[in-house]
């Protein structure tokens, strides 16, 4: 799943899965999505049996309109974001009217999960994918070569929908220990349920 529809088709996706969910998670983009959902994996819970879904909205501008289309229900709302789109999904959430939980990764999903699992890490898990030479690749581009390491697997783990989405899985996946988990992803999940009742 990825291109331009890509937020769409997995909107349509999480409430397809879960048609009448007591509980919305609220992620800008389909990799946020898959991390979110790879993290509830790893810690045992099935959101959609619990009646959560997890859904892209396709960017942060787009929160106003997604909150529109719910207005009617009872729906928990709990939403991860980018900290340079705090202030836009503030403002949506208080013109919808709604109560919601907003968790904010430092600078993107790419920068926690970085963080997380740690230079050495992403390296060694770009390395099982075959993909290191593309990053020394990268690395020697005039305009990155004198950039940390971290800023640099930043903008190539970012470069292109097909390795972003792939990777939000890899290195949630890859933070082995569950305490490393980026805390907005924890507690996101955490705010979110489990929901035993509707």
């Amino acid at each position: 799943m990825h291109g331009p529809e890509a937020a769409t088709d997995g909107l349509l996706l999480a409430l397809r899965r879960t048609p009448d969910p007591a509980v919305m998670i609220l992620v800008e983009g389909v990799s946020d999505q898959i991390a979110v959902e790879t993290l509830a994996s790893r810690r045992g819970r099935e959101l959609a049996t619990e009646g959560v879904a997890v859904v892209p909205i396709g960017g942060a501008g787009a929160i106003g309109r997604v909150l529109a289309e719910h207005a009617t229900t009872t729906v928990r709302l709990a939403v991860l974001c980018d900290v340079g789109e705090h202030a836009q999904v503030r403002r949506g959430i208080a013109a919808s009217g709604f109560d919601a939980s907003v968790h904010v990764c430092v600078e993107d999903l790419e920068d926690e999960l970085i963080r997380a699992v740690g230079v050495d890490g992403v390296q060694g898990v770009l390395a099982g994918e075959g993909d290191l030479r593309s990053f020394t690749t990268l690395q020697k581009q005039v305009e990155w070569r004198d950039r940390p390491v971290d800023a640099q697997l930043r903008r190539f783990l970012g470069a292109g929908a097909r390795r972003k989405l792939r990777y939000a899985r890899l290195l949630t996946d890859a933070a082995v220990d569950l305490e490393r988990v980026p805390r907005p992803l924890v507690d996101v999940l955490e705010v979110s349920g489990p929901v035993t009742s509707r």
